[in-house]
């Protein structure tokens, strides 16, 4: 998985990774170069009393050491350019999925998942792949090319390398499979204990209301406690495998010094080569210390990009035609046919051949008891989830056929939890759009009876507002969303239970001037309170996810039990009589 992902969005930086292993390349020979320059000084040079080979040798080493560490820059910096730009690619890629998510895609993930997934994931394979360019693919030239150099230099103590590689190695191996489930499970306690602090976070006025603070500060020590147990685990082989690296290159030295020591006795090796070979010998075993210190990283890199693959892998399950409808033949009009409606594993049916059918221009309330599936209409008309069976047709094209952005454009949704974003109230009310003039977010702040306190507001409409519009109360946080669809003017407005924080009198007068500012606007409207839609042109009544009763206000309490029950539980049996 982590190959595939690679290979996909690092190829735009082909030329950048071709330039790593070019200068990873130079940079390894002049490494490897270096401890034959100074063999020879000490065995040509020093030993001879020559002076005039020392400075020309030691300045060949002066130049070959330049060329060094030119090269390992220019190497780090094409490196670290394609592994940002990988990282910045990879972020826009799951994004953009994310974006395409329906509401069943999200809450499968869930929304901490999701965000871990699109920042600590993508980092982690980024490092990986800045890492891997500067020490992976140096790894292996350092290891080979020492190899050859030390045997050339000094066949007779090779024996000593064919004995410390393949135990090194067998040691990392050992080491970094045990390594590999660790990782995928502190992955997924780092979701937890996102979700946790995400949810603390967002309810923190439920949490105190309940005096829930220390069951909360339990949830997430027990979160914390997970991660760092399984964080503990890795860290603890992971201080195992360098002093056993350190351990096995020390003993290798030793045995270096001691045969070698013996050959120079003799006069079988020279000092120079003596030195020379341990030099080559510690940049092999700095190559293999290297790649194990990439073999930890590749564990967690790999679980991260399948991680990552998930997300990128899941086809949204609203999809879009090549052939998709843009022009709607009847704007403002919306048709349900026998639609049902059922939330995945779910055993029953949340709406059961639902149908019924708004005209252009009216103004249509759906009431019902908690859970009948009011919001859920609202959610297939905006085409938020698709029908498991039926049509839902907006504009006399079925949703599905519409190119969503071309539907969505259609409509004004105020949803039942308003949200706001950071920023300040004209760019959350020109969400609704773009163009719209100072003088239009005025009209529709007034009609949506919140121009009073955004005057009196620091700014006006300048004035901040905090990320999910925690800088105002719920009644003003819903106003905002009114203004901000009326803003957009659609053809259709969806309101759904967007009245429920405003008093009665707000209420009143925002319905008083809704209909006078939305000529020609159908508008669909979710509801508890009664007052709220008794002056539809017709009320649509749910229960249990079917509709069992259509008409207006007074034909519904002549003929509508459920309608009947809703209004005396409001406003009295004076008001069904």
């Amino acid at each position: 998985m982590l190959t595939r992902l690679l290979r996909r969005h690092l190829r735009p930086y082909t030329g950048l990774l071709v330039g790593v292993l070019v200068l990873q390349f130079v940079q390894t020979m002049a490494a490897l170069y270096l401890p034959t320059l100074n063999a020879d000084v000490i065995d040509k040079g020093v030993a001879t009393g020559d002076t005039g080979y020392i400075w020309r040798t030691g300045g060949l080493m002066l130049v070959v050491s330049v060329l060094e560490g030119a090269a390992t820059i220019a190497a780090t910096w094409c490196a670290a350019r394609a592994a940002m730009g990988m990282g910045r690619d990879l972020r826009a890629a799951v994004f953009e999925r994310v974006g395409d998510f329906s509401e069943r895609e999200v809450s499968g993930f869930g929304s901490g998942s999701l965000i871990t997934r699109n920042t600590n994931d993508v980092q982690q394979v980024q490092t990986f792949v800045m890492m891997s360019c500067t020490m992976l693919v140096t790894a292996p030239m350092m290891a080979v090319g020492g190899i050859v150099m030390a045997l050339r230099r000094a066949p007779s103590l090779s024996w000593l390398i064919a004995v410390s590689v393949p135990v090194l190695l067998l040691a990392v191996v050992l080491v970094v499979s045990r390594m590999v489930p660790l990782f995928r499970s502190y992955q997924d306690r780092l979701d937890t204990i996102n979700r946790v602090l995400r949810e603390q976070l967002t309810g923190i006025r439920v949490v105190r209301a309940f005096v829930r603070e220390d069951a909360e500060r339990e949830r997430f020590r027990a979160a914390n406690q997970g991660i760092t147990d399984v964080g503990e685990r890795v860290g603890q082989l992971f201080v195992l495998l360098f002093p056993l690296v350190m351990l096995l290159l020390d003993l290798t030295i030793v045995g270096v010094v001691w045969f070698g020591g013996h050959q120079v006795g003799n006069g079988s090796t020279e000092v120079g080569t003596l030195i020379a070979f341990m030099a080559y010998l510690m940049q092999i075993l700095i190559g293999i210390v290297m790649a194990s210190f990439m073999t930890i990283m590749i564990p967690r890199a790999a679980v991260c990009a399948e991680r990552i693959s998930e997300v990128l892998a899941t086809e949204p399950t609203l999809t879009t035609r090549p052939d998709a409808v843009t022009t709607f033949p009847t704007p403002g009009s919306v048709e349900l046919d026998k639609v049902c409606f059922a939330y995945p594993g779910a055993q029953e049916n949340v709406l059961t051949d639902l149908s019924l059918s708004v005209a252009p221009g009216t103004t249509t309330a759906v009431v019902g008891s908690t859970g009948s599936g009011k919001s859920t209409v609202m959610s297939l008309i905006a085409r938020l989830i698709d029908a498991t069976s039926g049509r839902v047709v907006v504009g006399g094209v079925d949703v599905r056929d519409a190119d969503p952005e071309a539907l969505w454009s259609q409509l004004g949704y105020v949803p039942q939890q308003s949200f706001l974003f950071a920023g300040t109230v004209a760019t959350n009310l020109r969400l609704g759009r773009q163009d719209a003039t100072d003088e239009e977010l005025w009209e529709a702040l007034r009609v949506a009876q919140a121009a009073d306190f955004v005057a009196d507001m620091d700014g006006a409409l300048q004035a901040t507002i905090a990320q999910g519009g925690t800088n105002v109360s719920g009644g003003q946080r819903q106003r905002l969303s009114i203004a901000r669809a009326l803003v957009r003017r659609p053809a259709v407005l969806l309101f759904d239970d967007s009245f429920s924080a405003l008093d009665v009198a707000t209420d009143a007068r925002l319905r008083r001037a809704l209909g006078p500012a939305t000529p020609g606007i159908t508008k669909i409207v979710v509801a508890q309170r009664v007052s709220t839609v008794v002056n539809a042109d017709q009320i649509l009544v749910l229960d249990a996810g079917r509709l069992v009763g259509v008409g207006t206000h007074a034909e519904l309490l002549a003929t509508s039990e459920t309608y009947r029950e809703i209004v005396t539980s409001q406003l009295g049996t004076e008001a069904t009589a």
